[in-house]
């Protein structure tokens, strides 16, 4: 997930605790990761359970009127 300046810290929380099942610390912890650093790691899936979670982020962010950006990239 992809900070930026708009999406509220406890969207975010809310997106990661929903379409990654973590509890609310965890996704807390993710969040502030994502807002210190710039990006960081919900969590580790095949390429089509990515997408998809890509996919249902992007859904509720654009229904929830924010901005936020979430992507998928390989392991390396």
């Amino acid at each position: 997930m992809l900070n930026d300046d708009y999406t509220p810290m406890e969207f975010v929380v809310m997106v990661i605790q929903e379409f990654f099942g973590k509890d609310r610390e965890a996704a807390t912890q993710i969040m502030l990761k994502i807002h210190l650093d710039g990006k960081g790691v919900c969590g580790v899936y095949s390429r089509d359970v990515a997408a998809t979670k890509v996919d249902q982020v992007l859904d509720a962010a654009k229904q929830g009127g924010h901005p936020l950006q979430c992507i998928s990239e390989p392991i390396e």
